[in-house]
């Protein structure tokens, strides 16, 4: 059988691979320790389950328009007005099957071929491919682990062309935890001004858990907003992951266009997470407080074991629930069996000797380091670090 060539676009992410060799290693009867998963561990807060099962039984059970229902449009919003104090109406929304399909959707409907996409590393895994499958170009921008992984006016302005299409970012960042405050946005915007082809791709799931006070949404700067998409949805900040619901928020224009791609793929998000998610969106946000302060106390414990094994260099996460450090130094180290060449060995070999699995910072646009999540249970990330710190022991 012959398979179409629009496979060989893109990759398996590495996140869903590394997960899978856990799965493997755990159906043999191993102990797998889990620091790979972008999930928080926590339940979704019953309210919102209340609200689910009051759908069900309300029979809200039929096909979905495509943008989403009109009243989790207006709670999108009304969650805008109110965290961000940005204003929207429900024609700049449109509700898909997680935001990874409301990235897609925006890619897809912004990018034609050899249109270039500028893209900060490190970033999500799928931000790269997605650009792939539209027959864009990925223009990576640098950034380390000295800079707090955010980039700097001076650097967008250079990595700017005339095929320069779209910027997409995420702050509070997937894999380094950096955050943007404003004045950092404002340099940024101050480069946009100059560029109004490119419109700017703001990817805030995390925006919740952030460590550094208020989260800052580039599109707050009223003379750019129209440029600007906000990918959100609910997965991180109210441990909705498998209720698989994302929107976006943008000019109606774009809007419209996410809605034709979206028609074609999926239609309408699924009913039942809708009407949980008008709960979720609206009314009480304690418990994803109460999960973000958990959080808090995870990285403060991390950040204290790392600072005690040789050899990792790891800045301070802001927000989201990842240490990404710099591995490095233990490039070209053996344990007598097997040699560290490259973050996919080093993460094969937590794997395999620790049993704790983590995600390779190649997967990322940084080959230097390696993303370990602390979205576990305190004793599981204990033992997980303790497990590490053994097997880094071993490497000479």
């Amino acid at each position: 059988m012959q398979l179409s060539s629009f496979l060989d676009r893109f990759n398996e992410p590495e996140t869903l691979k590394m997960a899978k060799l856990g799965r493997e290693l755990r159906a043999k009867g191993i102990d797998v320790i889990d620091l790979s998963l972008g999930e928080p561990d926590f339940d979704t807060p019953v309210h919102i389950k209340e609200a689910a099962i009051k759908a069900i039984n309300d029979n809200w059970s039929h096909y979905t328009p495509v943008p989403g229902f009109l009243d989790l449009r207006e709670a999108v919003c009304t969650k805008f007005k109110r965290d961000n104090n940005l204003d929207y109406k429900p024609e700049n929304i449109v509700a898909s099957t997680g935001a990874k399909q409301s990235l897609a959707n925006a890619i897809l409907a912004l990018v034609d071929e050899d249109d270039e996409v500028i893209i900060p590393t490190p970033y999500w895994v799928t931000y790269s491919e997605l650009v792939k499958i539209a027959r864009g170009k990925v223009v990576e921008i640098k950034s380390t682990t000295e800079q707090g992984f955010k980039i700097t006016a001076a650097q967008l302005e250079t990595a700017i062309t005339s095929k320069t299409r779209v910027f997409l970012f995420s702050s509070p960042c997937n894999p380094s935890g950096a955050v943007y405050k404003k004045e950092e946005l404002e340099a940024l915007v101050e480069v946009f001004r100059k560029h109004p082809q490119i419109t700017i791709l703001s990817d805030e799931i995390y925006e919740y858990i952030n460590f550094d006070g208020k989260h800052e949404s580039i599109a707050q700067f009223d003379d750019i907003k129209e440029k600007v998409v906000i990918v959100n949805g609910l997965s991180k900040g109210f441990a909705m992951t498998g209720w698989r619901l994302g929107y976006i928020a943008a000019t109606a224009e774009i809007a419209k266009a996410c809605e034709k791609v979206q028609g074609q793929f999926t239609s309408g998000a699924n009913s039942i997470a809708q009407k949980a998610a008008v709960v979720a969106l609206t009314t009480d946000l304690r418990p994803s407080l109460d999960m973000v302060k958990e959080f808090a106390r995870r990285r403060a414990r991390v950040l204290e074991i790392v600072k005690n094994i040789p050899g990792l260099v790891c800045s301070e996460p802001d927000g989201a629930f990842y240490i990404f450090p710099d591995v490095s130094s233990y490039y070209g180290k053996t344990d007598g069996e097997t040699v560290i060449t490259n973050a996919a060995d080093f993460s094969m070999y937590l794997l395999n000797n620790a049993h704790v699995s983590s995600v390779m910072g190649d997967a990322f646009g940084e080959p230097k380091c390696v993303r370990f999540s602390f979205a576990n249970s305190m004793e599981k990330i204990e033992e997980g670090w303790k497990r590490i710190k053994t097997a880094l022991s071993k490497l000479k």
